[in-house]
């Protein structure tokens, strides 16, 4: 097998062999403009195209090394590692960070994920700090409309009836305009729910690397003329999903969300997509006083699959280092919780 770096003017070769959004060559232009380093490798068998990869490299502060991140990959394989590892000995990376886009439904997933897990620790990974959840609900598309209406939750199904009722009606605006609207209303969510976002630029960034290839759409949900939910969602490889979101205080009692969630569904339909990945979600026996509880109960009001994703995994290549890193920045992380908590 021949591994090497793709050149400038293989953007569509490339694409042709990755599965997620987040593995595309669109979206690591986009992460060019954070200041990351980003690495693309190509797997060829007979000079035919098998696989593609994609890492970003990432500064860390003081020991003049670098964490790489591989975000949704291929099934990780001997190759691959092989790969990676002489990669971030390029990059004089500490670990690369593997968050695998491989999944099965929850309630099989121990024992249909063992002999993975086990491979990856058996080559140099530890279980790490996930940037990406665990869990995702993840809806089949492929049932007719009625179906999937069916398959929604009682409370789910009056509250998609009550919105529209009261004129809450979905528009596309993936425009400049669409995603300023969706900054401003992001900035009023954050602030009134306490949680972490990007920041306008990192959007804005994005914007510009993706809209052209129709991958990044911006919907809209209006009442009384007022947009009271704005939604970015992603269409690649036959699947639809949504990563981010923002509403209102005001007409809560509209369910414009539960409306917009609905829509999706039926605009993924119309796209031919096959599924529909909602990025997210808590596990098969979640706390109700976590605080995404109700973020998770909303997802699976519409009938959607529970299905668990290998985790995350750092392959090390510093192993005298990366346990003094690993210390360092939980205690880093437990400082900015208690500065949060005590509102500094």
């Amino acid at each position: 097998m021949l591994i090497r770096s793709f050149r400038k003017g293989e953007q569509k070769l490339y694409n042709t062999a990755v599965h997620h959004p987040l593995q595309t060559w669109e979206w690591g232009e986009f992460r060019k403009k954070t200041n990351v380093v980003v690495e693309r490798l190509g797997f060829f068998e007979n000079e035919k195209l098998q696989q593609s990869l994609q890492v970003t490299f990432h500064p860390l502060p003081i020991i003049g090394k670098t964490a790489g991140y591989l975000p949704k990959g291929f099934m990780p394989n001997e190759n691959q590692i092989a790969a990676l590892k002489r990669l971030g000995k390029e990059q004089n990376a500490l670990f690369i960070k593997l968050e695998p886009n491989v999944s099965q439904p929850a309630e099989t997933a121990v024992s249909g994920h063992s002999e993975i897990r086990k491979f990856l620790q058996t080559h140099g990974c530890q279980p790490g700090k996930p940037l990406f959840t665990k869990h995702t609900f993840e809806l089949d598309l492929q049932r007719s409309e009625e179906e999937l209406f069916a398959k929604l939750s009682n409370k789910t199904r009056y509250n998609v009836r009550l919105a529209s009722k009261k004129g809450v009606q979905i528009f596309e605006n993936s425009s400049d305009e669409g995603l300023e609207t969706y900054i401003e209303i992001l900035k009023e969510t954050t602030t009134r729910q306490g949680f972490y976002a990007h920041t306008p630029d990192y959007f804005r960034n994005m914007w510009q690397e993706l809209k052209d290839s129709g991958m990044m759409k911006i919907f809209n949900a209006v009442y009384e003329e007022k947009v009271l939910v704005s939604w970015i969602v992603f269409l690649f490889d036959g699947v639809l999903y949504y990563p981010y979101g923002a509403s209102r205080r005001e007409n809560r009692d509209v369910m414009a969300s539960n409306l917009m969630m609905w829509e999706m569904i039926r605009f993924g339909k119309k796209e031919n997509c096959k599924s529909f990945d909602m990025w997210g979600s808590l596990g098969p026996k979640p706390d109700p006083k976590n605080p995404w509880f109700g973020f998770h109960r909303f997802k699976k009001g519409y009938g959607g699959q529970l299905r668990e994703f290998i985790g995350t995994y750092d392959l090390v290549l510093d192993p005298t280092m990366y346990p003094l890193f690993r210390k360092v920045d939980k205690l880093r992380w437990k400082f900015l919780r208690l500065r949060k908590k005590i509102g500094l």
